[in-house]
C-alpha cells in the first residue's frame, strides 16, 4: 500500500520529492482516460486473487464493493484527486482505501503498475479502436451512398496534376474506399477469366477513394487483434509468483490471448506503435482526398462546392469561403505523423524491460485517438454535403484527353501499341501546330499520319464512349464501378453481420 509520503513506491526513500519533479513525473493529467478500464482491470485481478486463494470472498466483495464507487465518482464527476496522486493507479488506490480501509493493500497483491499500466492501455484501446471502426465504415458508406447516385457524371482524371483521361467522378470518389485482394472464408481469390458475378470467394477492388478506405478497416481489425492480447499477470518483469490464473483474468476481461512472455508483456509497445502507424497511414489518405477536393473547389477548377457548414470565411476579405475542414484533415495528417515518429524514436533505444520513457506513449494514443475521430467525422460530413457542378466538370474535358483513345482505335486496327502510340503523339502534334483541338484534325490529316485512319475514327471523340471502354474489373466504365460498389457494399454487409 502506499507509504505516508502517498506513493506506491515510498518505503524506500527518505524526504520529499522535489516539486518540479513531482510535476514532472506525473502522468495523472492524461492517463485519467483510463479510470474507466483501470476499475475493469482491477476488479478482474481481485477476482483472480480470490480464486488463488489470496482474499477472502467476504474481502474480495469489499474491493469490489469500493471499486464501484470509485467509478461511480469518476463517472459523476465528483472524484477528487490528490497532489500525490502522479498517476491514475495511484488515485484509484488511495481513494478505495479512503473508501474501505486496509483490505485496498491486497489489491496489489503480486501485481505491478508495470502490468497494470499495459492491461489498461490495451483495454482502452480495444474500446476506441472498435468506434473509430464504426466511423471509419460510416465515411464508407457515405462514400459509396454518393458515387451510386453520381454515377454518370464525367470529368477530367489527372496524373501529374495534368488532365489525362475522361473518368467517371463516382470512380475518383471510389478511389478512397477499396482494398486489394481479400482471401474468403475458403482462402479463394480472383482468378483469371472468373465473371464478376462468381466472384463469391474473395472480394477485389480497385485502388481507388473510398477503396483505400478498406483496406485502412482491414488493417485497424489486424491492430485491434494484437491489442485484444492479455499482459495482467505478469508482474514486474519475472511473473505472477502468487499462483494466479491468467485464463481466468483473461476470460474476465475478455481478451482473445495471453502474453506469452512476462518480460515482453510489460515493456512492448509494438501494438501502440502499429495503431499510430495504422493511424497515419488513414490520415494519408484522407489527406490526399482533401488535397483534390480543395483544389477542385478553387475558382479555377470550380466542380466542387463545399457547404458552409464545413467552410470559413475571411476576416478581411468578405468575398472567401475557405475550405478550412479539408485544410485541417490536411495538416492533422503531419500531426499524426509525428506521434507516430516520435515513439519509434521513443521505443528504439529503451534497455529491457519497463522504463519510465514508455509513459509518452498514452498521450500519443488519445492525441492521435482523438484527432482520428474529429477527422473521419468531419469528412463523412464534407462527403455527405458536397455540391458538385456537373457542367463545370463536363466543359473541362477537352479532346486532348482523348489521345490515348486514338491510340488504341489503331490497336484495334491491328497496329502495335508502340506505333499507335507513336502515330496518336503525330496527331497531338499536327494539331498543336494547326492551332487546332485534336477532334478538329480532318480525316485526310489523320490518314496522312497512318492508312489505319477511317471514318469511324469520329467515334474516339465521344467521351461517354471513351469511358465505357474501360470495361475491365477496377476500370471507369458503367458495368465496372457498378461492381466496386457493389463489392464495397458487401463488406459493408459482411461489417453489420
Amino acid at each position: 500500500m502506499a507509504s505516508e509520503s502517498g506513493k506506491l513506491w515510498g518505503g524506500r526513500f527518505v524526504g520529499a520529492v522535489d516539486p518540479i519533479m513531482e510535476k514532472f513525473n506525473s502522468s495523472i493529467a492524461y492517463d485519467r482516460h483510463l479510470w474507466e478500464v483501470d476499475v475493469q482491470g482491477s476488479k478482474a485481478y481481485s477476482r483472480g486473487l480470490e480464486k488463488a486463494g489470496l482474499l477472502t470472498k467476504a474481502e474480495m466483495d469489499q474491493i469490489l464493493h469500493g471499486l464501484d464507487k470509485v467509478a461511480e465518482e469518476w463517472a459523476q464527476g465528483t472524484f477528487k484527486l490528490n497532489p500525490n496522486d502522479e498517476d491514475i493507479h495511484t488515485a484509484n488506490e488511495r481513494r478505495l482505501k479512503e473508501l474501505i480501509g486496509e483490505t485496498a493493500g491486497k489489491l496489489h497483491t503480486g501485481r505491478s503498475r508495470n502490468d497494470q499500466v499495459v492491461t489498461d492501455l490495451r483495454l482502452w484501446m480495444r474500446q476506441n479502436c472498435s468506434k473509430l471502426s464504426a466511423l471509419l465504415w460510416e465515411l464508407i458508406r457515405t462514400m459509396v451512398d454518393r458515387a451510386e447516385a453520381e454515377r454518370d457524371v464525367l470529368f477530367p482524371g489527372y496524373t501529374h496534376l495534368q488532365r489525362a483521361q475522361p473518368i467517371r467522378w463516382s470512380h475518383w470518389i471510389l478511389r478512397r474506399v477499396g482494398r486489394g485482394i481479400v482471401q474468403g472464408c475458403c482462402g479463394g481469390a480472383v482468378t483469371e477469366g472468373r465473371a464478376p458475378g462468381a466472384l463469391t470467394s474473395a472480394l477485389w477492388l480497385p485502388n481507388s477513394h473510398a477503396v483505400a478506405l478498406t483496406r485502412d478497416s482491414e488493417r485497424l481489425l489486424e491492430v485491434q487483434k494484437r491489442v485484444n492480447v492479455l499482459p495482467l499477470g505478469s508482474g514486474a518483469i519475472a511473473g505472477n509468483p502468487l499462483g494466479v490464473d491468467r485464463e481466468l483474468l483473461r476470460a474476465e476481461l475478455n481478451f482473445g490471448a495471453i502474453t506469452l512472455n512476462s518480460m515482453d508483456a510489460t515493456s512492448e509497445r509494438d501494438f501502440v506503435a502499429e495503431f499510430l502507424f495504422w493511424a497515419s497511414l488513414c490520415m494519408t489518405h484522407l489527406s490526399r482526398m482533401a488535397e483534390d477536393l480543395i483544389l477542385y473547389g478553387t475558382k479555377e477548377f470550380s466542380f466542387v462546392q463545399l457547404s458552409d457548414a464545413y467552410s470559413t470565411g475571411s476576416s478581411l476579405m468578405p468575398q472567401k469561403k475557405n475550405p478550412d475542414s479539408l485544410e485541417l484533415i490536411r495538416s492533422k495528417a503531419g500531426r499524426v505523423f509525428g506521434r507516430c515518429s516520435g515513439l519509434l524514436m521513443t521505443l528504439k533505444g529503451l534497455p529491457s524491460t519497463y522504463n519510465k520513457d514508455l509513459q509518452e506513449d498514452k498521450e500519443a494514443v488519445f492525441e492521435v485517438s482523438d484527432t482520428m475521430s474529429a477527422v473521419l467525422q468531419v469528412a463523412t460530413g464534407v462527403i455527405s454535403t458536397l455540391q458538385i457542378h456537373r457542367d463545370n466538370m463536363a466543359r473541362a474535358l477537352s479532346p486532348d484527353m482523348l489521345a490515348t483513345d486514338l491510340a488504341y482505335y489503331l490497336v484495334r486496327k491491328g497496329m502495335p501499341f508502340r506505333q499507335a502510340h507513336e502515330a496518336s503523339g503525330k496527331a497531338v502534334f499536327m494539331a498543336e501546330t494547326k492551332g487546332v483541338a485534336l477532334n478538329q484534325l480532318s480525316l485526310k490529316d489523320l490518314q496522312a499520319i497512318s492508312p489505319l485512319f477511317l471514318g469511324d475514327v469520329s467515334r474516339v471523340w465521344d467521351y461517354g464512349h471513351s469511358v465505357e471502354q474501360y470495361a475491365a474489373l477496377g476500370g471507369t466504365a458503367r458495368s465496372s464501378v457498378d461492381w466496386q460498389i457493389g463489392q464495397v457494399r458487401a463488406l459493408l454487409r459482411a461489417q453489420q453481420a
